[in-house]
């Protein structure tokens, strides 16, 4: 990554919070000129200041105004947050096109420590080789392991619900804009509501159901991780939602696994405010004849589900990377980075239930030595890594100069000595 190169940066939008204002503060600090654009209420909560600029045009209108602005400004770069927003989609073929370069941000491929920063697209867009020799042939050398990033989730949650108390109470600042989700103040605070008490019954009656299900079906269970159902990641496959997967992947565990295999459902933890497939489970249960064999849970310990599992199948979820991890084959359903012959499986779902195979462990390891160098960045968008010593809170290494002494900036940083390896 040589992020020190850029002369002027357009950033559009960016996660929840003040990541991208702080993101902004390390470019301008390695000589970038930085330029942003506003949206709604939400980005302008968070990033507010100089060379600035509020857009409340219309969607139809921004790629023409996006031309102008990349123009006058001589704009050489690109950053946003996920590349399947409309706002981004609209004018990232254009940027390429006048050989301007876009950098997408995304939450990590390695988690819980890492964001992904990649030139020209993420996740499905990912310009990552699938040829599975240019990772055995890759020779990196050993990086130090990752700083912790700790809990996260708070914050988030409050990021999260501060911009969408700006969208809901300043949307007369732009009365065009139209977000890509559900972003109502009053919704997602009974979503989060809701949520909350979900996760306390979750706990009650999910508890010891790991170590009974460990116990009795040891290398005798399939994992099938669920994903937020508006994930952009849909988008990156044939799927039109999560229930159109669940279907066929219960119709074809129920007609190709083993007797004595079970299929075990896990839920994703940032659905839980809006999602529970809990009747629809049942009734493909008893539609296709594996009620018995089928299992629903929440908030369990995933390493240790992923350990003592026979399988794993995903849409493209980055547990995918954590079953490899743990030597669990993998059958992908989408498109993933990770989707490359020899590392996950490339049979049927129906032969990849009856045989699933074994991970090429050498390959995994090859796979990520190279994620690291390449698109992974230690930190979060959320929470800081002080040690690390930039505004934003990711590692220095993102750039190619050499990083400036520690500072604080804004909020609180992370304590530096209590996260060293």
């Amino acid at each position: 990554m040589h992020l020190d190169r850029i002369q002027h940066a357009l950033l559009l939008q960016g996660p929840v919070g003040p990541f991208f204002r702080r993101f902004a503060e390390d470019l301008r600090r390695r000589g970038t000129r930085v330029t942003k654009v506003n949206f709604n209420a939400g980005d302008a909560m968070f990033f507010r200041g100089q060379d600035v600029i509020a857009y409340d045009g219309t969607l139809a209108a921004w790629p023409e105004t996006f031309r102008k602005l990349v123009a006058e400004r001589q704009i050489d770069a690109v950053f946003v947050f996920g590349d399947r927003r409309p706002i981004h989609m609209a004018v990232i073929e254009i940027a390429k096109q006048l050989g301007i370069a876009v950098w997408a941000f995304e939450e990590g491929y390695l988690r819980p420590n890492h964001v992904t920063l990649e030139r020209g697209g993420v996740n499905g867009n990912s310009p990552m080789p699938r040829d599975p020799s240019l990772y055995r042939a890759a020779i990196h050398p050993v990086t130090p392991e990752p700083l912790p990033v700790g809990n996260a989730f708070y914050r988030h949650a409050m990021w999260t619900m501060l911009h969408s108390f700006a969208l809901t109470f300043g949307f007369w600042l732009y009365p065009r804009y139209q977000h890509h989700r559900n972003s109502g103040f009053f919704y997602n605070a009974f979503c989060w509501t809701r949520g909350g008490l979900r996760k306390l019954e979750y706990k009650v009656k999910e508890r010891g159901f790991l170590d009974r299900l460990v116990t009795a079906h040891d290398g005798r269970y399939f994992v099938f991780p669920l994903q937020v159902h508006c994930d952009s990641q849909i988008t990156h496959s044939d799927y039109a939602s999560m229930e159109e997967l669940i279907d066929e992947t219960v119709r074809t565990f129920a007609a190709s696994a083993p007797a004595d295999q079970l299929l075990v459902v896990k839920h994703h933890p940032h659905d839980t405010p809006y999602k529970d497939y809990t009747k629809l489970l049942r009734e493909l249960g008893a539609k296709y004849g594996c009620a018995d064999r089928l299992r629903y849970c929440h908030d369990l310990h995933l390493p240790t589900l992923l350990k003592h599992a026979r399988g794993v199948v995903t849409m493209n979820s980055t547990v995918g990377i954590s079953a490899l991890h743990h030597r669990a084959p993998v059958k992908v359903m989408g498109r993933a980075v990770y989707d490359v012959p020899g590392l996950t499986s490339t049979k049927t779902l129906a032969k990849f239930f009856a045989e699933p195979g074994k991970v090429d462990h050498e390959l995994y390891e090859k796979f990520v030595a190279w994620m690291r160098a390449h698109n992974q960045v230690n930190g979060s968008f959320y929470r800081r890594i002080g040690a690390l010593g930039t505004a934003c809170g990711l590692d220095p290494a993102m750039f190619a100069a050499q990083p400036p002494e520690p500072a604080v900036v804004g909020d609180e940083l992370i304590s530096h000595d209590s996260l060293r390896p």
